[in-house]
């Protein structure tokens, strides 16, 4: 079984486009008060990859 990576999102670079939430077929990400993406449920996390793929800003990285 592969080790369980983790979600890093660089608030700098994330412009709040949503996409990256939308993608997520478990529904780990939510957008926070400031409109920027949230690892809000990490224990749901599949490491799929969709997040960091689909990022425009290439501001997500599984770690």
């Amino acid at each position: 079984m592969k080790d369980k990576k983790e979600v890093i999102i660089n608030r700098e670079w994330c412009k709040g486009c949503g996409i990256c939430v939308a993608f997520c077929p478990k529904e780990v990400l939510e957008m926070d008060e400031e409109d920027k993406p949230l690892w809000a449920h990490p224990e749901d996390c599949i490491n799929c990859g969709l997040c960091e793929l689909r990022c425009p800003d290439i501001a997500i990285e599984l770690v």
